[in-house]
């Protein structure tokens, strides 16, 4: 039985250590395969994402076994991913939206809804009209996206890491 917890980036913090461990299962796989040195830039980051403005943390465990993590932060107006190769369209960039930075499901535990739980969510409720991501366009995961619904805005190049697209869902209707 997974049961599904809502976490502030206070609450996330004692995670941290569980998130990294998850995060290098996870993304050892292809085509990530990311070794200890991405585990480590990773932890670095989310230690840093915990403290930003609108941070928000959904936890899937069964039991004591963490199965799976999705979060995020508000991006300000204005602000976009580094490196874009196509700039964003206006309505998308010049509102604050929420930046999933990673979603995240042990293998063993995929294709039972976990994923799109987590996903649902972290973004119910968000005061953001928008919700962006960047995904590998070799992952699975990219194409999952898209069947939710999310909509390419381009390719980004961020340095040291293989080229990425980014991907926005509408939190609102109207959009």
């Amino acid at each position: 039985m997974v049961a599904y917890e809502v976490l502030d980036g206070v609450q996330a913090l004692q995670l941290v250590a569980e998130v990294g461990e998850l995060y290098a299962e996870v993304f050892a796989e292809p085509p990530y395969l990311e070794g200890p040195q991405d585990v480590a830039r990773f932890v670095e980051h989310f230690t840093g994402d915990l403290t930003r403005p609108g941070f928000g943390l959904v936890r899937a465990a069964d039991g004591s076994v963490l199965v799976g993590v999705a979060y995020g932060w508000t991006m300000a107006a204005g602000a976009w991913f580094s490196r874009p190769e196509v700039e964003p369209p206006p309505e998308v960039r010049d509102v604050p939206r929420f930046a999933v930075m990673e979603w995240m499901v042990r293998s063993d535990r995929r294709g039972e809804g976990v994923g799109r739980r987590l996903m649902d969510l972290l973004l119910a409720g968000r005061p953001e009209s928008w919700a962006v991501l960047a995904a590998n366009p070799a992952a699975l995961a990219r194409r999952i996206y898209q069947r939710w619904g999310w909509r390419p805005l381009g390719p980004i190049r961020p340095a040291g890491m293989p080229a990425l697209e980014v991907l926005a869902l509408p939190l609102r209707r109207g959009h």
